[in-house]
């Protein structure tokens, strides 16, 4: 039996090649789109599953509230790691790491700038890092050891073994290679390319042991019978009781959740990338249902040439349940064929799938899950895109069929097909209005005044002495004729993490605790990112002058109310007195969706970690960067001169919503694509059942663009119903997601009837093909059996 259905069913191809080869190629594109999505929800879903105690491992978090508004932060205090493992029932274990560290390492000639982190040892047997070479519980027996990755060995000692061997870190301290552990997968939230004993730096500044200073970050490992509400419980004012006074609320965040759920509101957890997650595979669904509408249409435009087939076959005595397995299996063996094309499709696209994404996904056709996933595709999309066809055409009267008398639509038969083709563009059209808002909100926000120039703005990591001689240095980069001016500070100026609400000054409400964002900066800062000075003046070029006086901007001069002007007054706990020396206008940094936050400006020598320079306008990058490159190492030699361009770092803070226009467009141009052949399906079969009407109308005198605005008019409803579903609902979803964001996009009218209009019009030039191919033809061979 399934042999005839494969001959009928290559029989049925070979005789239909125009409607086989878009039968296959919609429902490949629908399983090729669906696909790629799965790959990357995939992906998501898996994040930290090469850590094999995940279930039981968790982040520490902080909730504290200023002004009545609670933020969230993954910084705690040095000693809350062993005090937990000492006095937390539940918690099997510890450690701490100093966040993500950027070091220079050296071996002879050969200087690399690697991304890693301090850590306590407690960290091997937590994680489960795969050691290749090495023995985990012996990694950190001696201070100065470091632990690397097989990619970081690679770049120093090729294949040599480098156990034993010394590379010198930041041009101070030799460290020893005592492991090698396997790369950790991209789909993994901890990456590092070393680690080294925290206990080289927690001791380093007296505020590390202060249960009031967040400065590392906590893990903790559950016992497997654990109660996590429990441990919350006790937690909770866990920092309270150790520091009289502090209010911070303590809680456990899982790994599991590390990737997906991230996002905190007010204190609470508020969804992150799983809101995408879900987005993208309701979007896998409605492509793959897209494009089973359009098989179910295309394959009932063809009843009508299997009508008389359906008829004989029931004359020879087949019954209904045998000619609905033989559509059925016929489908299936056409969607399995599709699935086939699928696959090839994705072959072909994943390498710009994986470009746009920035994942190194791959479809693995040995692997269970994968194999599954195509195999239930194709059984399941060929089942649900038979099913119709193969019920309707089965129900036709042989008698009626075999007299040429015209069978009947079955009842509902046309309003289904129209239903789903309205389905097909409103779906089509909500994707395309979602994709242009996506678009307007990004735009909106990168056009947003910054409060400083971001063009021509480079900053570089930078260690070693340059500090003390910032000013020479300086000097030499202007007089390369090339550099405008530059600085030091402790942060970049996209991301600035220190803040503390440990201030007062005159007039100050004691029932609010605002939150100061607080940055040291050398005095070029503010001259360097061509801020607005809106009173009194800027550091001196000599700190020194200026080591009690600040400048602030304009949200904490509006909080400091009265005493926010040129000559205030700021205290801080330890009762040191700092005077407003000038308040430049707000600019933003952190989150770049919000107003400007209250910030204070240091000008002190020490502690600044990121040297930016701006270029000239009109200059020669290349050759910029070269000049700039060669003053830096003779000012800071044994370090390289890794720069960032600030504008770029800027477009990587909107990845996620870059990522979600562009897939939203993609699969919008593609869902069109679909519904487009399902139009055309519908056209084809309505000028199919027309053909007679059409030819005694054009013996009585009806013209071309008659017959052809007749054959269309019907289909233009639908493109204007889908128009009325489609509105509704993009406005709906387009409001709700611009929720997020508190300086939004206007949604505008004109989006809609634009997106309307396209619809309309591809619609009217798919359909406009058959209809024009229909009035043209000629009557004499479609009245012949009359």
């Amino acid at each position: 039996m399934i042999g005839n259905y494969i001959k009928t069913t290559v029989r049925g191809l070979m005789k239909n090649r125009a409607y086989s080869f878009l039968n296959i190629v919609g429902l490949a594109i629908g399983v090729a789109c669906a696909s790629m999505i799965f790959l990357w929800v995939q992906d998501e879903l898996t994040f930290n599953h090469n850590f094999v105690k995940r279930d039981n491992l968790y982040t520490v978090f902080e909730n504290q509230t200023y002004d009545g508004k609670t933020s969230t932060f993954r910084a705690t205090p040095g000693p809350m790691a062993e005090a937990l493992r000492a006095e937390i029932p539940g918690i099997k274990n510890a450690a701490r790491t100093a966040g993500s560290d950027k070091a220079v390492f050296a071996l002879g000639d050969k200087v690399i700038n690697e991304d890693g982190s301090y850590a306590d040892p407690q960290i091997f047997s937590m994680l489960k890092l795969p050691f290749v070479q090495g023995d985990e519980n012996n990694a950190f027996r001696e201070l100065h050891s470091v632990v690397i990755s097989t990619t970081m060995a690679k770049k120093f000692f090729g294949d040599a073994n480098p156990i034993g061997k010394t590379l010198k870190m930041n041009n101070e301290r030799e460290f020893t290679v005592t492991g090698v552990f396997a790369d950790l997968p991209k789909n993994s939230t901890f990456q590092t390319q070393w680690l080294a004993p925290l206990k080289n730096i927690d001791h380093m500044q007296p505020w590390m042991q202060n249960w009031g200073a967040n400065w590392a970050r906590t893990y903790v490992e559950l016992e497997p019978s654990a109660d996590i509400n429990a441990v919350n419980k006790k937690l909770e004012h866990y920092i309270g009781s150790k520091k009289e006074g502090n209010n911070t609320v303590s809680f456990l965040f899982a790994m599991n959740d590390w990737n997906l759920r991230d996002k905190f509101t007010d204190g609470k957890m508020d969804g992150g990338r799983i809101e995408y997650v879900r987005l993208f595979s309701a979007i896998a669904f409605i492509i793959l249902i897209i494009a089973c509408i359009n098989f179910m249409n295309l394959s009932t435009a063809r009843s009508e040439k299997r009508a008389k087939e359906v008829g004989v076959r029931k004359v020879m005595g087949a019954g209904k349940g045998k000619l609905v397995a033989q559509f059925i299996g016929e489908a299936v063996i056409m969607a399995f064929i599709a699935v086939i094309v699928a696959v090839l499709l994705v072959y072909a696209a994943l390498p710009t799938f994986n470009n746009m994404v920035q994942k190194e996904l791959d479809i693995d056709l040995l692997q269970p899950l994968h194999l599954f996933y195509l195999l239930s595709i194709g059984l399941v999309t060929g089942l649900l895109a038979g099913s119709y066809p193969a019920f309707y055409l089965s129900s036709f009267n042989p008698i009626s069929v075999l007299k040429n008398i015209k069978l009947p639509s079955a009842t509902g038969a046309g309003f289904i097909r129209q239903s789903l083709v309205v389905i097909q563009f409103s779906v089509s059209i909500i994707l395309i209005i979602g994709t242009v808002i996506i678009y307007q909100q990004i735009q909106h926000v990168k056009s947003r005044k910054m409060g400083y120039d971001k063009d021509n703005l480079v900053y570089v990591d930078t260690k070693g002495k340059i500090t003390d001689h910032f000013a020479a240095v300086n000097a030499e980069l202007k007089q390369t004729g090339v550099v405008a001016d530059a600085s030091l500070s402790e942060y970049d100026v996209l991301q600035i993490w220190s803040n503390t609400d440990n201030y007062t000054w005159d007039g100050k409400d004691p029932s609010k605790n605002p939150l100061i964002t607080i940055e040291n900066v050398s005095p070029q800062f503010v001259s360097t990112m061509n801020m607005k000075l809106l009173a009194g003046r800027d550091f001196y070029a000599n700190a020194k002058p200026d080591s009690n006086n600040v400048i602030i901007n304009e949200a904490f001069a509006k909080q400091m109310g009265k005493a926010g002007h040129v000559g205030g007054i700021i205290r801080d706990g330890g009762g040191a007195r700092f005077q407003v020396a000038g308040i430049i206008k707000d600019f933003l940094y952190n989150d770049m969706y919000v107003s400007g936050a209250p910030l204070m400006l240091f000008s002190h020598p020490q502690n600044n970690n990121v040297l930016t320079i701006r270029f000239k306008q009109g200059v020669n990058l290349t050759d910029a960067l070269a000049k700039a490159e060669a003053v830096y190492k003779r000012a800071n030699p044994g370090y390289p001169f890794d720069y960032k361009f600030v504008d770029a770092d800027f477009d990587q803070l909107f990845k996620t919503e870059n990522l979600t226009g562009k897939l939203a467009g993609v699969f919008a141009s593609l869902a069109i694509m679909i519904s487009c052949l399902g139009l055309f399906g519908l056209a084809a079969y309505t000028a199919e059942r027309r053909i007679k009407e059409i030819g005694i109308r054009k013996v009585l005198g009806a013209s071309v663009a008659g017959l052809t605005g007749l054959l269309s008019r019907d289909f233009l409803k639908l493109a204007a119903i889908s128009c009325l579903i489609a509105f509704p609902v993009a406005w709906y979803a387009a409001n709700n997601w611009l929720q997020n964001y508190q300086y939004r996009v206007t949604v505008h009218w004109w989006v809609f009837a634009a997106a309307g209009i396209a619809a309309i019009v591809i619609a009217l030039a798919t359909v406009s093909f058959q209809a024009v191919k229909a009035a043209l033809s000629n009557p004499v061979k479609s009245l012949r059996s009359e």
